[in-house]
């Protein structure tokens, strides 16, 4: 058992075990802005371009009765399909992969590669055998480079 316990613990130790439940907490807090984004400053602008529609009062009551929002539709208890909400979670969808999109490629840009090295070697024209970049001669076939 103690056995178990010690792999469990080397486990929950490794970085990337760390890493990844701080992702975790990073996204959840990530989300509640992106929420944030899309319900009080994008979609009231997409309200007022659509010619004020409000995207999370549309909805198909099933009942086959007309409620002019969806508060009144759920407070009636009618069954409805709310299908604004999900036009909305569309969007946020959208908008959070395009803020993880440029977030990455900001982090990418971060992390250039090194330069390769420059070359100390070079090959001989005429044996085709390495040799040091700065030589003037071939010291296996004698030819002058």
């Amino acid at each position: 058992m103690s056995k178990l316990v010690d792999e469990f613990k080397a486990f929950i130790m490794r970085g990337n075990v760390i890493d990844m439940a701080v992702g975790v907490i990073i996204g959840a807090a990530f989300s509640n802005i992106v929420s944030s984004l899309v319900n009080d400053i994008v979609m009231p602008i997409v309200t007022l371009v659509t010619g004020r529609i409000n995207f999370t009062d549309l909805m198909i009551p099933l009942d086959g009765n007309s409620y002019s929002t969806l508060a009144a539709a759920q407070e009636a208890g009618a069954s409805v399909i709310a299908y604004g909400n999900f036009i909305q979670m569309i969007v946020e969808f959208l908008l959070t992969a395009l803020v993880i999109f440029f977030v990455i490629k900001g982090i990418n840009k971060l992390h250039k590669p090194a330069p390769a090295p420059e070359p100390v070697t070079k090959i001989c024209p005429f044996c085709k055998s390495e040799i040091h970049k700065d030589a003037t001669k071939c010291p296996n076939c004698t030819s002058a480079l």
